[in-house]
């Protein structure tokens, strides 16, 4: 299962970047976080770990797997025979704003199972972070 969002943000990358890796403060801007809490003290890094609650779903711990400085991260969630890849892009525009993309994927023994009972609810959460990450960059920090 593969999924991807795209959004035009009218603001400079440098801040699309400081509150996209504010994680911490994902469920102030987006309805599809109730709670993230950073495993690890410090900044925001490859190696991060942190401990996500999402509305209908179970807990899960998300591991920073690479980090590019203002300009991408993919962090890997895995459960029983689930492996889950996000991978959040964002570009600069010319003319000014930014390009964010966020790529969802799902392998392992399981995934058919999860294709099958949450590719809807998937759906939607990757575009309530997309709607969210723009109002809450667009209105300023």
């Amino acid at each position: 299962m593969t999924y991807r969002t795209t959004i035009d943000i009218d603001a400079p990358p440098e801040l699309v970047w400081e509150v996209l890796t504010d994680v911490e403060h994902w469920p102030e801007w987006t309805p599809s976080v109730t709670a993230v809490t950073l495993l690890q003290p410090g900044m925001f890094r490859t190696g991060s770990s942190v401990r996500m609650k999402q509305p209908r779903l179970p807990e899960a711990v998300w591991r920073v797997s690479s980090l590019t400085f203002q300009e991408a991260f993919t962090w890997t969630s895995r459960s029983q025979g689930v492996n889950s890849v996000v991978r959040h892009v964002i570009s600069a525009k010319d003319g000014g704003g930014t390009l964010a993309t966020s790529h969802f994927q799902q392998t392992g023994p399981l995934g058919w199972f999860a294709r099958l009972f949450f590719s809807k609810l998937t759906r939607s959460h990757l575009e309530q972070e997309s709607q969210g990450l723009k109002k809450r960059c667009e209105r300023g920090r």
